[in-house]
């Protein structure tokens, strides 16, 4: 064997995995391989030096994870649950169920009123089309250096034609009622970095699923991403709650 189709001794690295992987998985990244570690689908061993070394079992295991995602569209959680029940390697893993796995139902959270003479937060009933600056700034209740710092921060982006959809409406009512605590767009930037975080780290989990030519593969990434951001902004208020509780000892 050629010294350039030799493993490593013990295991291969990151990059060396990624190399044979990318051929069948065009989409796998690093970041993804490192990902599926911290979810503890593969837990490959450390050199002396903290790289980390992937031995065969290591890099099927990774096969079977991204084939179970790109094919048949399961969460990481199932995935994981079939690999630990299969009790061997993962080539003796069984072949996943086709379709997702269901997701289960989780509450929608009411904002929490605050106490004192301060109403809560109205927001502007659902508008259907575009909309234009001036009515956003109108109909959210903000002035129009307001929309622009949201413009500046992240927390809203007009439309090629310059217009708005609906949702805008939403965040310029947010933001108005935020200010009305003294918090300005400029202070919201740590949503808008939160919130890409969490778009990255969902977009992993579709991917696999939008590429697929099976036309019902749409439909399934569609309702997978619904349940995905339900999910996200269910747990983002609890955290927020969880927190808000420290800091207020209720």
């Amino acid at each position: 064997m050629t010294a350039a189709g030799r493993q490593p001794r013990g295991g291969s690295s990151i990059g060396a995995v990624l190399a044979r992987l990318r051929p069948d998985f065009p989409d796998v990244t690093i970041s993804k391989i490192r990902f599926l570690e911290s979810e503890g689908l593969v837990s490959p061993q450390r050199s002396p030096s903290g790289y980390r070394r992937f031995t065969e079992a290591d890099v099927a295991r990774l096969r079977f994870v991204l084939a179970a995602q790109r094919d048949h569209y399961l969460p990481l959680k199932v995935i994981k649950q079939q690999l630990d029940r299969s009790g061997g390697p993962p080539g003796t893993v069984a072949r996943p169920a086709r379709g997702l796995a269901p997701v289960p139902d989780v509450p929608v959270l009411d904002a929490p009123a605050f106490d004192g003479s301060t109403p809560a937060i109205t927001l502007p009933l659902a508008v259907t089309g575009t909309l234009t600056r001036d009515e956003v700034v109108e109909r959210g209740g903000i002035t129009a250096q307001t929309l622009l710092e949201l413009e500046q921060y992240g927390l809203l982006g007009a439309n090629a034609d310059g217009s708005f959809d609906s949702d805008a409406l939403t965040v310029a009512a947010t933001a108005a009622a935020l200010a009305e605590y003294g918090i300005e767009p400029r202070h919201l930037r740590a949503f808008r970095a939160a919130a890409d975080r969490e778009v990255g780290l969902i977009e992993q989990v579709l991917t696999p699923l939008f590429r697929q030519r099976d036309p019902a593969a749409r439909a399934r990434a569609d309702e997978a991403a619904d349940d995905l951001a339900a999910l996200t902004v269910t747990l983002h208020s609890l955290l927020v709650r969880a927190g808000l509780r420290r800091v207020t000892g209720r």
